[in-house]
């Protein structure tokens, strides 16, 4: 008996129109648990690099986190994987709500699809029935009115349904898949199941999950309950309150956005308006958020409340997601009313609400600057709200401009040409990004935004304080039960730490360890399906490394210690790693944008990231050597880089096999 997981994947070819259940390899578990660790495994043995990402070759995988499902709280993340349109790199988005437990409960760890329908589709999975159906009367629908339509149709308002909008249908670069509050948004994703045919996947599972260690696992659980219901009683002292709590930010609990608004840039990542929040504009977003808000909600088994029921003048209502609250509104320079508005129409069009607000930025200032004419916007508004509607509706359609700033900033720019490319503020590895922070490199941000894999702040990001805390007795009240550490060193980190003090502090060496233990516990989340919001995220969260082996051990029956858990994060991540390198990524890439921080350091920043390889056991390119290779199990990795002379053969490692 298989625990925690099923051990089945469904296999769709859209090109063949065929439905195959497979068996999974339990010694795959052993090595990458799931999620986004079996995602990337899958990709690297059967999509050859040279694929194209709207290509029948591509993958798009869905897969349930291995805890997902089960009584973990806050266990009900989906990963889904494929190659990006966007960044022509790997891409892997992560959602929340009820889908991944759903399928878990239909019987199946992964949905995988591959080739590409002649017309458009949707997949029903109904426990052992798996049906590939019309979708033709759905074409053009949003994606939430997708999921209500095909919810009557199946005759079962429990199935849970994850959909694409308009800009999903016609590919757009940055388009994303919606599922209720939740989605996932980033790398285009959502563009690829367009360019796959599939409309909609629904799902409706009754069947049991199995843990192998019921008695033990239930108590652990417990044990994470009740230190939700203790960190909700007594929040973290001495930061900003959106930094205070558990879950994603609570931004629709919250009235104070004095954070946000101050900290971060508006427009197309250019100005800071570090003056903005004031009692006044409080009390006004105050209303408009009492009013708009009809309740808040959660996913699948979790006590939090990141999400909320929102009013909305055309949807009637529609599910707000976190930090999608403000993208809209910052980068618009507008005010909340106008961001809860056009949020809600993205989200039925189904467009990442992280890089759509800075596209259509970015098409504004190109036609301030002259650079787009009349010609190319025809009936432009003249406010900023009207003209960011009006290229929404442009985008998702792909007509006129639309169809090139569909493609992202990046791309846009340099098809655009005259003078666009010096607009392009804010992507990284051709990957467009929420509104930049301003000020002084930060050595930390430096090394997460450079290196990372996923470039979005939820999954880079961690559980260090973003500031030092004003006196000593703060710092030690603070560290005074950080149980979440790895070890005391990260406690005298923040005892440490003063004011004025970036860019040289922490330490190099400090630097390259905070930012390891913040990638590890993400990549612990991804791969069992643990939100973010209650382990890698927050500070002081319920999941950590000293209690994430017993609980997986519980469920799974793996005889797994802290070690031997950090090997098969450290595995995935440089597997990972390798996937992108072997599509192209350089060192060059790896980078923020050059006005990211008004100050910047250059002779520090490539001091960073240098001892920054050295310490993960890369060399000098960013590429991990031979020797990490063979330590991780990833022999085969070395062997194909070897070939293809990534790797020098001088640098051969042991001849003894790595387990594949």
């Amino acid at each position: 008996m298989r625990y925690a997981e099923t051990g089945v994947n469904l296999e769709i070819d859209l090109s063949r129109g065929s439905i195959e259940r497979e068996g999974t390899d339990p010694r795959l578990t052993a090595l990458h648990l799931g999620g986004l660790g079996t995602n990337t495994k899958m990709l690297w043995d059967r999509v050859p690099s040279e694929v194209e990402p709207f290509s029948p070759e591509n993958l798009l995988i869905f897969s349930a986190g291995l805890l997902a499902g089960t009584l973990a709280p806050g266990a009900n993340r989906m990963i889904v994987s494929t190659f990006s349109p966007q960044t022509l790199l790997s891409a892997y988005s992560v959602m929340g709500g009820f889908w991944a437990p759903e399928l878990k409960h239909a019987g199946y760890d992964k949905v995988v699809i591959r080739g590409k329908s002649p017309k458009l589709v949707y997949l029903w999975i109904n426990n052992d029935k798996v049906e590939i159906r019309d979708a033709s009367h759905l074409r053009g629908k949003g994606a939430l009115e997708t999921a209500e339509i095909i919810r009557r149709e199946v005759k079962d308002k429990e199935a849970q349904v994850l959909a694409i909008g308009l800009a999903g249908e016609n590919k757009v670069h940055y388009a994303s898949i919606e599922h209720g509050r939740s989605s996932a948004s980033r790398g285009g994703i959502g563009g690829i199941m367009g360019d796959k045919g599939i409309k909609a996947i629904a799902v409706r599972g009754t069947k049991d999950i199995n843990v192998a260690r019921p008695a033990e696992f239930n108590e652990l659980c417990n044990d994470i309950l009740k230190y939700i219901q203790f960190r909700n009683d007594n929040p973290i002292k001495n930061v900003p309150p959106i930094l205070a709590g558990l879950g994603s930010p609570q931004e629709m609990k919250l009235h104070d956005e004095a954070w946000h608004t101050s900290s971060f840039a508006w427009g197309n990542a250019r100005i800071r308006r570090s003056d903005y929040w004031t009692k006044e504009i409080e009390a006004k977003w105050k209303v408009v958020q009492d009013n708009k808000v009809e309740r808040l909600i959660s996913c699948y088994n979790c006590p939090m409340k990141c999400g909320a029921v929102v009013e909305h003048e055309k949807l009637g209502r529609y599910l707000m997601k976190c930090y999608s609250k403000l993208t809209y509104t910052m980068a618009a320079d507008s005010d909340l009313a106008f961001g809860l508005n056009i949020a809600g129409l993205g989200q039925e069009y189904g467009v990442d609400g992280y890089t759509t607000p800075q596209v259509l930025a970015f098409g504004v200032e190109l036609y301030e600057a002259g650079i787009l004419t009349d010609q190319d916007l025809p009936g432009f508004p003249a406010t900023t709200e009207e003209r960011f509607f009006y290229l929404l509706e442009k985008i998702v359609r792909r007509e006129g401009i639309g169809d090139v700033l569909a493609n992202g900033v990046y791309w846009a720019a340099r098809q655009i040409g005259r003078g666009a490319e010096a607009y392009d503020h804010n992507t990284i590895k051709k990957h467009e990004q929420i509104p930049i922070k301003l000020g002084i490199m930060n050595p930390i941000y430096y090394l997460m935004w450079a290196t990372g894999e996923k470039i979005n702040i939820t999954q880079i990001e961690g559980q260090i304080p973003q500031a030092p805390f004003a006196t000593k007795e703060d710092k030690e009240e603070f560290v005074r039960d950080w149980i979440q550490v790895p070890n005391d060193k990260f406690k005298d980190f923040v005892l440490n730490w003063e004011p004025r003090t970036l860019p040289h502090y922490p330490s190099i060496e400090a630097t390259c360890e905070i930012v390891d233990w913040q990638e590890m516990m993400h990549y612990i989340d991804d791969s069992v399906g643990t939100c973010a919001g209650l382990s890698s995220f927050p500070i002081k969260p319920p999941y950590h490394i000293h209690n994430f082996p017993r609980i997986i051990s519980a469920a799974t029956g793996m005889d797994l210690d802290e070690e031997g858990l950090k090997k098969i994060a450290r595995r995935n991540r440089n597997l990972l790693r390798c996937l992108n390198i072997r599509r192209g990524m350089k060192k060059a890439d790896e980078k923020p944008p050059e006005d990211h921080w008004k100050r910047r350091f250059p002779e520090l920043e490539s001091k960073l990231l240098d001892e920054y390889y050295k310490f993960k056991g890369w060399n000098n390119e960013g590429v991990p050597t031979k020797e990490t290779l063979h330590e991780l199990g990833l022999d085969y990795v070395a062997e194909e880089f070897e070939l293809k002379g990534i790797l020098k053969e001088e640098e051969r490692v042991p001849e003894t096999q790595g387990v594949r």
